[in-house]
């Protein structure tokens, strides 16, 4: 069923990457995570997770562009320049049906 797996974004991608050694980044991960938490306690973030290779981080986010750059902005890792964050803004048009219900 092919409706089913219709999607309506917009979402963005928030890409971290590191810019200073683990031993840094690893001193912001309190606070990083606080705010990983904060994000999705008010259905912005909907996955997060670890670059592998540990470079950095990748987040899933609800949202357009300008909305996810003032966010990341906030991460500590970026204010304690740590990390750096693009943002890549995307138009969800399919999604797993168990994805898509989290989009409606």
């Amino acid at each position: 069923m092919a409706g089913g797996f219709r999607a309506d974004g917009p979402l963005c991608l928030i890409l971290l990457e590191y810019g200073e050694s683990l031993e840094a980044v690893d001193a912001q991960l309190k606070a990083h995570v606080a705010w990983l938490e904060k994000g999705f306690a008010e259905g912005v973030f909907l996955v997060a997770g670890r670059q592998d290779p540990r470079t950095g981080g990748v987040i899933v986010a609800r949202g357009r562009k300008a909305e996810a750059e003032a966010l990341a902005a906030t991460d500590p890792f970026v204010t304690s320049g740590v990390a750096t964050a693009r943002v890549i803004q995307f138009n969800a048009s399919f999604a797993a049906p168990e994805i898509a219900a989290l989009l409606a």
